[in-house]
């Protein structure tokens, strides 16, 4: 089968171990179930593999990809979740031996992808298999950082830093659809303006000083912007961060979290129910992920490069 694989880690040049080409058919272990992929979303997840973050070089080549949406054994269409761990407290993200598709187990950029029979959630018939493609990572986890982690009320002003993602565009369409004023920041006036067209209700220059504190920050970006969420935030509010594009080291100025009492809160994906659940919001509401570009599989190199320089607005999808 067609697919595409990590061959190599080069942290300076991660396209270089990016391989196109045939790969031997998944086998099936017992209580496991084969999915017949029809589209699949880029993640930094896959650029990161590529640059041999989280991945030891014994694990290659693997077949990269987390997302994916396409028909099970029954001929059903479904959406893959691809944590693959032992539920905690009814959580399989707080399992501390988990692991995504593409770290341990192949990945979803093929024609064919292995999961555990309950690591599949039903697809909504109003869904394309694009948009639910882009909904396991980058849309999950944006999901669980703002009405599972942040418990905010609807009205509450929520900063998201780093306007162009695919994480933060889902927080922007998310936190607008559940009743939140939305800002945004970002480096690109062309991506501030993309962001009010998706329903950010105000947006800003990075760093810039805000009119106001606000209840909650979403973080995905890190280093660059980690001072200037937690001055943005108003005393007892909450940071989610679930990501750390631009670093994984920041100072923290810890009289400001304990004296004002803010609270920093880790996020990591979601569970399969909150998929389950989100794609149930995405059915209600109306609402569709931001779609960036469409590109066959046989073209990734070029979604890839896309990413590496930055050069996107929304989710990048292959279709199968």
């Amino acid at each position: 089968m067609f697919a595409v694989t990590a061959t190599q880690t080069d942290p300076d040049n991660p396209l270089k171990g990016l391989t196109l080409g045939d790969r031997p058919e998944p086998t099936v272990p017992e209580g496991w179930t084969t999915i017949t992929v029809k589209a699949t979303a880029l993640n930094h997840h896959d650029l990161w593999t590529l640059k041999g973050v989280g991945i030891s070089q014994d694990r290659l080549p693997i077949i990269l990809g987390c997302d994916a949406a396409g028909v099970d054994e029954n001929g059903d269409e479904v959406i893959v979740h691809s944590v693959i761990g032992t539920p905690i407290n009814g959580d399989e993200t707080l399992d501390p031996r988990r692991s995504l598709l593409s770290e341990t187990y192949d990945g979803t950029f093929a024609e064919k992808v292995t999961v555990p029979a309950g690591n599949v959630v039903p697809k909504p018939a109003a869904i394309t298999f694009e948009e639910a493609a882009c909904l396991p990572t980058a849309w999950l986890t944006a999901y669980r950082m703002l009405f599972d982690k942040a418990a905010l009320q609807p009205g509450s002003t929520v900063l998201v830093q780093g306007a162009g993602g695919g994480v933060a565009t889902a927080l922007i369409a998310l936190g607008r659809a559940g009743g939140f004023r939305m800002w945004a920041t970002s480096r690109s006036e062309e991506k501030r303006a993309r962001a009010l067209e998706l329903g950010a209700d105000r947006v800003f220059e990075t760093g810039a000083r805000l009119p106001e504190r606000v209840d909650a920050v979403m973080e995905t970006v890190g280093e660059a912007t980690w001072a200037h969420s937690l001055s943005s935030l108003r005393p007892g509010g909450k940071i989610v961060i679930s990501g750390a594009t631009s670093g994984m080291v920041a100072p923290t100025q810890l009289a400001q979290v304990f004296f004002l009492q803010k609270s920093i809160i880790g996020s990591t994906m979601g569970t399969r129910d909150q998929l389950a659940r989100l794609a149930v919001f995405l059915e209600q509401t109306g609402l569709r992920p931001v779609i960036d570009r469409v590109l066959p599989l046989a073209q990734a190199e070029d979604g890839f490069a896309a990413m590496h320089r930055g050069d996107i607005f929304g989710k990048i999808v292959f279709t199968v």
